[in-house]
């Protein structure tokens, strides 16, 4: 770190990793977490911009080929600029800020310029993707060298078709970077150089996340086997006998629930949790409220009710929600977990007791099945009955089994307000709309008889983790033939658009070049965790739920959201028998894994 002439602002040049979150350094997003200002790339993930503060500046400068872009000079004069301002600026870098990246520019302009900053590494793109491919860049047996090489130069300095020549048979292995629109010419040249034409090679393009597709060949084929496939920047291009332990490594890309986009029909903030169990499925999460949470219509209800929480017996949550609102108002209040005094603390759930960790209140019952109906018995063995105080902090509307059922104890029961939900904007509720519509239309596609498209045979194949593989055209055909035997159909109508858009993508054009993310603009699965969200959803999505819905699988947490499902016209293809959220995801590979062996 250099000395600069304002010793409030800083630069920190911080490596995103590669793709997937969660592989950002512990430096990186401890900065993160503390900049004013973030400049990121169009290759770090989204997702770590969630971990900004609330406030922070947010700036995209990445760069796409052939489109209009921030330029160098522009980007590096923000960065001295904002730095002499006093402020502390994250320059947020796809992979390591140094690796084939502008980093050292970087750091070099804000060295002559006096700026103080740091240089945090990143987990290296050929690194990570090749891991996630299960392609090993050394091995004792295979390789003890390796050559990383941009495919992609300044204007007028790009490799020669001689360098590539004398390079061909200079190392075991050849990771070429952002080279896909060279590929043909860098293969030719490789060739020339004297590799031999059946040396493995692969093509991994958006390596190390959901989006990942790997292609894999010869040295001689693998130059149009990626272009029938439509892969494209950004891509490693990997040469070597090391291509071949795919065959035994391949981990990510097996994963049952791998490719597929996740509704979890909740707030950031509150689904952070849930989004990070997905991606650790391979999967995408897509996070979007179906509510709006606001105070509630009479907010001097829950003023006054926490002025006399010490009052009661017992005070009960039955979201996480229902704790943020009711700890917001003590803030407010000035006050803490001790404004609670003897009062003993119930819920339902333990995202909800998540939820009271976070302002260090242990729950003093927490029941077995996450329903009103477990919570009401926990309570009775308890002891609440008749003369219990109990205060119950909740939604404006929800189901009134709770406090029925302690009243009908003899229990003094006040329910409280904490917050209120309200619909989604027309806007935000027009792009949910337009995401089940891109998955129903999915769905029309896969039922649709075609021959599959050329390319690599060891593409669209749907594996069943033990090794068992179909083409995805064969097994398209199979589950369309299951559709139409199947009375209603719902068993096997998102199985039909998942394996469609994720098992064979070689005839689809991709969504965009360097930057654009090819997720599928539609919702794989959609995950329900209770009766609201059930509700929210399907009063966002209007009276044809129904069609919008059949391209989706629908998850439940448990038989009363799936009885909401049912009562709003919907169906349920996947119900949890352990009422979590680990529980619904294991019952959806479960049901995933099933389906895709009674195809084969």
């Amino acid at each position: 770190m250099t000395d600069g002439a304002d010793s409030r602002g800083v630069v920190w040049l911080i490596g995103a990793g590669p793709g997937d979150p969660w592989l950002i350094t512990v430096r990186g997003r401890e900065l993160l977490e503390r900049a004013d200002v973030v400049l990121y790339d169009a290759l770090s993930h989204p997702a770590l911009l969630e971990w900004c503060r609330p406030g922070a500046e947010l700036r995209c400068v990445g760069k796409r080929y052939g489109e209009r872009s921030p330029d160098q000079a522009w980007i590096t004069a923000q960065l001295i600029e904002e730095a002499r301002a006093g402020r502390k600026v994250a320059r947020l870098k796809g992979g390591d800020p140094l690796l084939f990246a502008r980093g050292a520019e970087e750091a070099q302009a804000l060295a002559q310029a006096g700026v103080r900053f740091e240089i945090v590494p990143g987990i290296a793109s050929p690194v990570a993707a090749t891991a996630y491919a299960g392609i090993s860049m050394t091995h004792r047996e295979l390789s003890s060298s390796v050559t990383f090489i941009t495919g992609s130069d300044r204007a007028g300095k790009e490799w020669s078709p001689e360098a590539w020549r004398k390079l061909a048979t200079a190392t075991d292995t050849i990771c070429v970077l952002m080279g896909m629109r060279r590929i043909e010419a860098i293969c030719d040249a490789i060739l020339a150089g004297g590799r031999a034409p059946s040396t493995p090679a692969a093509v991994i393009h958006w390596g190390a996340q959901a989006a990942q597709r790997v292609v894999t060949g010869t040295l001689a084929d693998i130059a149009s086997r990626s272009k029938a496939a439509k892969l494209t920047n950004p891509a490693l291009i990997l040469v070597g006998e090391v291509v071949s332990l795919r065959d035994e490594l391949a981990w990510y890309d097996n994963a049952p629930l791998f490719g597929l986009r996740v509704l979890v029909p909740r707030p950031v903030e509150q689904a952070r949790e849930t989004a990070s169990l997905i991606r650790e499925r391979a999967a995408e999460p897509f996070v979007r409220p179906t509510i709006r949470v606001e105070a509630p219509p009479e907010p001097a209800r829950l003023t006054a009710a926490l002025e006399r929480l010490a009052n009661y017996d017992w005070v009960l949550f039955t979201s996480a929600n229902g704790v943020t609102a009711s700890f917001a108002e003590l803030t407010r209040q000035e006050r803490d977990g001790r404004a609670f005094g003897r009062a003993k603390i119930a819920c339902i759930g333990p995202k909800t007791a998540a939820a009271l960790g976070r302002y260090g209140i242990r729950a003093d019952l927490i029941a077995r099945e996450y329903v009103a109906e477990a919570l009401v018995a926990a309570l009775r063995e308890r002891g609440v009955g008749e003369g219990s105080r109990v205060l119950l902090l909740r939604a404006l509307v929800a189901r009134e089994v709770l406090p029925e059922a302690l009243r009908a104890a003899g229990a003094e029961v006040d329910v409280v307000p904490a917050y209120q939900t309200l619909p989604l904007s027309a806007e935000a509720a027009d792009e949910l709309r337009g995401a089940f519509r891109a998955a129903a239309e999915a769905l029309g596609r896969a039922a649709e008889p075609r021959a599959a498209a050329g390319g690599s045979a060891a593409m669209g194949r749907v594996t069943d983790g033990k090794g068992a593989s179909r083409s995805a055209a064969e097994s398209r055909g199979t589950l369309a033939k299951d559709l139409e035997a199947d009375e209603s159909g719902s068993a096997l109508r998102g199985d039909v658009a998942i394996i469609d858009r994720v098992t064979d993508e070689m005839d689809k054009a991709p969504r965009g070049e360097m930057g654009v993310r090819p997720h599928s603009a539609g919702v794989d699965v959609a995950l329900f965790t209770s009766s609201s969200t059930v509700h929210s959803l399907v009063d966002a999505l209007g009276t044809d739920a129904p069609t919008l819905c059949r391209g989706t699988l629908l998850a439940s947490i448990g038989p009363i959201t799936s009885q909401a499902l049912r009562d709003r016209g919907l169906w349920v293809d996947v119900e949890a028998t352990e009422y979590t959220v680990p529980g619904l995801l294991d019952a959806i590979e479960a049901h995933l894994v099933a389906r895709r062996v009674k195809a084969m």
